[in-house]
């Protein structure tokens, strides 16, 4: 396969160049002008940041992809899909209260911000892949609605995929909260006695009749719950959650489908900025000291290639000693009397994780390639 073209710039800035002119610059330098926007609905997915993480990318890089597809004549917005867990983006006003507040805001940004699955989590589309994993992705509805979609990624380690880039940005993000239980788990949603008041709002949303109701609270007859997670959505009290059983492996599989799922058929751009590593996901509502210094800013119309590139230059960077990473290899040099260690970042500060499946397996399926040419700008 023909290797991908990423094209990179550092975080160098000087008088005659700040940092946004920069991103700007790589964008056109990757080829974004060769994108018909005309009166086209772009959709721009980003983590917008859980209430109290400051990791996130700044909203200024998001300003700078907004105006230059306003430049080109289309119509941006910023978006992403509601959280599964519990948190301050679980709904729509409250994921949209979160972004304003972290600076993602129409005034801040030059462009509005869409919840794309909705206020509940349920407005979906279900868009068919026939994957090896995944038989229809249940995406959110907006973005499915645009007809150019952007991927502007925050790169950081992440507890359960490795590494959170652009694939992760794309699959896990773009999923409903439907979609994003069916990537993390089997599919079962089960209820907490303890939260549970017995209302009944998840037997009145489900059309198999799973959940019981019984001495005022819910159980979910797993023979006849189909995984939908429309129940979990409805729950007033968060009482309903899912059953992380899915391996590592199976997880990074589906998510691959999903940004497949996402990507094919529509124009699409790739942005990865590798800063502020922190080593776990934006959606903490805290953030750890980075692992690693900041790298720079990538572009790329593969998002395979973009990850690959992404992770191959942080493993290349130098550990920071204070860091979880640099505590971690610290433990492992005592434990192991100087015997050869993993070189994998991602992997020694998360064990269990194992993100070169992910990678593997979108090349499998066509989502792009991991050969790539590093183009520095």
């Amino acid at each position: 396969m023909e290797k991908s073209k990423v094209y990179f710039t550092s975080f160098k800035a000087t008088e005659h160049e700040n940092l946004l002119q920069k991103l700007h610059r790589l964008m056109k330098s990757a080829g974004f002008e060769t994108i018909d926007f005309t009166d086209k609905y772009t959709a721009i997915k980003l983590h917008f940041g859980e209430y109290g993480n400051l990791a996130f990318l700044r909203p200024n890089y998001a300003k700078v992809v907004a105006d230059y597809v306003k430049e080109l004549g289309g119509r941006p917005f910023l978006t992403d899909c509601n959280t599964l867990y519990v948190g301050s983006r679980k709904n729509a006003l409250d994921h949209l209260e979160t972004a304003y507040i972290n600076g993602f805001s129409p005034l801040q940004t030059g462009c509005h911000v869409i919840i794309a699955d909705g206020l509940k989590g349920t407005d979906e589309t279900i868009v068919p892949i026939d994957g090896e994993y995944v038989k229809e992705a249940k995406i959110g509805h907006a973005i499915m609605d645009a007809d150019v979609f952007i991927s502007l990624s925050h790169f950081k380690g992440h507890e359960m995929a490795g590494f959170g880039g652009a694939i992760k940005n794309i699959g896990m993000g773009c999923g409903s909260r439907a979609g994003k239980m069916e990537q993390h788990c089997e599919g079962k949603p089960s209820a907490d006695m303890d939260l549970c008041v017995g209302c009944g709002a998840c037997r009145k949303i489900c059309a198999h009749g799973a959940p019981i109701i019984e001495n005022g609270k819910a159980t979910i007859d797993h023979d006849k719950c189909v995984g939908c997670g429309r129940c979990l959505a409805v729950c007033p009290r968060d009482a309903i959650s899912a059953d992380f059983a899915d391996s590592v492996a199976i997880l990074n599989y589906k998510m691959a489908e999903y940004s497949l799922a996402v990507c094919k058929d529509r124009p699409c751009f790739h942005i990865s900025l590798i800063c502020d590593v922190s080593p776990n996901c934006d959606c903490h509502s805290e953030n750890d000291i980075p692992i690693i210094a900041d790298i720079g800013m990538l572009a790329s119309f593969d998002p395979v290639a973009l990850d690959r590139v992404c992770a191959d230059l942080c493993n290349q960077a130098e550990p920071i000693r204070e860091s979880e990473l640099g505590e971690q290899i610290a433990k492992h040099t005592a434990k192991e009397n100087g015997q050869k260690r993993t070189s994998d970042h991602f992997v020694m500060v998360h064990p269990d994780t194992e993100w070169r499946s992910c990678i593997a397996h979108a090349v499998k399926i066509g989502l792009g390639t991991d050969q790539y040419e590093l183009v520095k700008i």
